[in-house]
């Protein structure tokens, strides 16, 4: 474990989206004295986010870096130690587990709770990171609602960009498809009901040029592959819907995971292969991706993870 400062805890929670701070405020009531590193992006996800309006509690919705904030406070309120730096690489050999902080230090935990999210892929076009959240989402059931009745673009060819569609299509006046071949990836029953669906019209064989505005999305620019022409939808939103990729590159051959990278848990549990070792959050859940299901499952991998601690007579 080379000669770096080693440091011992009883629960380290790394991430901090909505599942690392509902762990933390469960282990941290439970007298776990939870350690709580944030990650590269602290808050996770949702600070890229503008309004949420679908989390209960909230009645007039809240800005989402504003919602992670109230997350911390509550889990610092609560006695979690939070600190900034990234997990960078770990050793889950032995117990108690090892996790390596900034390539500069070793935390020794009796239980680790992973919570380090998935990011969106984009397509990597400067106008599309310069309109992110003033129009181009990465997430259609997160904010579709915000364009009722408008006409809408959604980029992708597998089954989320598929559902998102069908989705947007039952709130918006039409929705672009933006398909890269003359066909999806999507499984055949998805491809059915996006092409049953009078008001999504597809573009095949094409790409997107540009997202096009000042201060918010106004148009798209696409290109056609085959002929080389360029096309602008006017729209009032720009859903990417090209996939997401788990963070869970440190935890490969120590953790069983799908072939994308999810980490996979026992079902009904946050357990994964390793004793001691739980996930929670987007890392593991490629389904349904909302802050409530990973708030959820932040409190059964504490929950999970005080039930181990205290069968081992460490807590």
């Amino acid at each position: 474990m080379d000669n770096k400062v080693v440091e011992k805890v009883s629960c380290l929670i790394i991430g901090s989206g909505p599942a690392g701070y509902t762990a933390a405020i469960y282990a941290a009531r439970a007298n776990m004295a939870p350690v709580l590193y944030q990650g590269i992006q602290p808050g996770g996800q949702l600070t890229i986010t503008t309004e949420v309006e679908n989390y209960p509690g909230y009645p007039d919705g809240i800005q989402g870096p504003e919602m992670m904030v109230h997350f911390e406070k509550q889990a610092a309120r609560m006695g979690t130690d939070i600190r900034y730096g990234l997990a960078t690489n770990v050793d889950f050999s032995s117990h108690p587990l090892k996790v390596e902080i900034d390539e500069e230090k070793w935390i020794e935990a009796d239980a680790v709770i992973i919570s380090t999210g998935a990011s969106a892929k984009w397509l990597g076009l400067p106008s599309e990171q310069r309109l992110n959240g003033h129009g181009v989402s990465a997430c259609a059931v997160c904010d579709g609602f915000f364009f009722k009745g408008k006409e809408v673009a959604i980029v992708g060819a597998g089954d989320t960009a598929a559902e998102e569609a069908l989705y947007l299509s039952k709130l918006c006046s039409v929705v672009y498809m933006i398909v890269r071949k003359g066909e999806m990836r999507a499984s055949k029953v998805m491809q059915e009901r996006v092409l049953k669906t009078s008001n999504i019209k597809i573009y095949w064989h094409s790409e997107t040029d540009e997202v096009l505005g000042d201060v918010k999305v106004e148009a798209l620019r696409i290109k056609n592959n085959e002929t080389g022409e360029k096309t602008e939808i006017p729209v009032s939103a720009f859903f990417v819907a090209i996939g997401h990729e788990p963070n869970s590159g440190i935890f490969k051959g120590w953790l069983d995971m799908d072939e994308a990278g999810y980490l996979k848990t026992v079902p009904g549990t946050s357990k994964t292969n390793i004793e001691g070792v739980f996930a929670s959050g987007d890392v593991q859940d490629k389904i349904y991706r909302q802050a409530v299901t990973a708030a959820g499952s932040g409190c059964m991998a504490a929950l999970d993870a005080e039930r181990y601690l205290g069968e081992k007579g460490l807590h």
